[in-house]
């Protein structure tokens, strides 16, 4: 008999691709995966791991069952969303991310919320970019991601997963007081051709957004520094160093030296949450789906999409067990 929680260590190593990071994604140690591989090729009969330079990696025979694995552990998800959602209790623990701002303007008012009207749900949350959070949905690390894409650069998601929107999320330019075009009631873009950009990391979704943008305009950035946190770049704006993008959601209090106007072509943020369909009953997903909602109602323009559905709708984010597609909230 195939052990339940040894296939589920087969399954992030699979994922991770190496011992190291499904001890990471599992929260055990690297000699504890090791135990559970060991143990595993013993009720297997056969070997699952084969040693690839300073790490490891999965035989055929590995492959195989990791990918029964992975089917198993869904109907498992499957068959604990359906438990919870016939007891109706949110409760449990609930793993969410969201990216800096979202993490600073969302979080705090709904997973408040959370705590006051569900005690007996443990929340556990984290920052993380939009990319990573949805390859930990994916994974299974975590329940739920606040994600975002760019007005003109949709973010791809992988089959499998449901989306809600939160809200829409403007976007101006921030530049010093002193600037050439402060005071103005809207810019244009290639306006700044001549001006540094304070943008975010080499390789981060926001970042190859920005680049995209300006290109597409004929404009070549010049990129003069990087900063993760909004208020890192307005904190480099204020001191006279360039000009950057300064979403909404997250950017107050805005210093002193700095001031904002809107482009002609409106710029916008589609912030949304994700998670897994094989997940959709669960209660406490449902739950903090509504609270995010409700805390983004407050803070910024309503995502384009409705309400959302109810479980077992068909069309509708609530429909249960069907992956493969990306569901909406309609």
């Amino acid at each position: 008999m195939l052990n339940l929680e040894r296939l589920r260590t087969l399954d992030a190593l699979a994922r991770h691709g190496s011992v190291s990071g499904a001890a990471v994604g599992l929260h055990i140690t690297t000699s504890a995966v090791s135990q559970q591989m060991a143990k595993l090729e013993r009720e297997a009969g056969q070997q699952l791991l084969a040693k690839n330079g300073r790490g490891v990696r999965l035989t055929d025979a590995g492959r195989l069952l990791a990918e029964h694995a992975a089917r198993i552990l869904s109907q498992v998800e499957l068959a604990q969303a359906d438990l919870e959602a016939q007891r109706g209790q949110v409760a449990g623990e609930l793993r969410l991310s969201a990216f800096p701002t979202a993490a600073r303007g969302l979080f705090p008012g709904a997973l408040a919320a959370l705590r006051t009207q569900h005690p007996a749900l443990r929340i556990r949350s984290c920052e993380s970019e939009p990319e990573r959070g949805i390859n930990g949905v994916v994974r299974g690390d975590l329940d739920l991601a606040v994600v975002l894409d760019w007005y003109n650069k949709p973010m791809p998601l992988p089959d499998g997963l449901v989306k809600a929107p939160l809200l829409d999320d403007p976007a101006d330019v921030a530049m010093p007081v002193g600037h050439r075009l402060a005071g103005r009631e809207e810019v244009d873009l290639a306006e700044f051709a001549e001006d540094e950009w304070i943008t975010w990391g080499e390789g981060e979704f926001c970042h190859e957004w920005l680049m995209f943008t300006l290109r597409s305009k004929g404009i070549e950035p010049i990129v003069g520094h990087r900063a993760a946190e909004t208020h890192t770049q307005l904190g480099l704006v204020a001191a006279g160093l360039g000009v950057c993008i300064a979403p909404l959601l997250g950017r107050h209090p805005m210093p002193a030296e700095v001031v904002t106007a809107p482009l002609k072509q409106r710029v916008r943020r589609h912030v949304y949450v994700v998670w897994r369909a094989d997940a959709d009953r669960r209660p406490s997903i449902r739950a903090a789906v509504e609270a995010l909602r409700a805390t983004a109602g407050e803070v910024g323009e309503p995502g384009k999409a409705g309400e959302v559905g109810e479980p077992g709708k068909t069309g509708e984010v609530g429909e249960p067990g069907k992956t493969g597609e990306v569901k909406e909230a309609v």
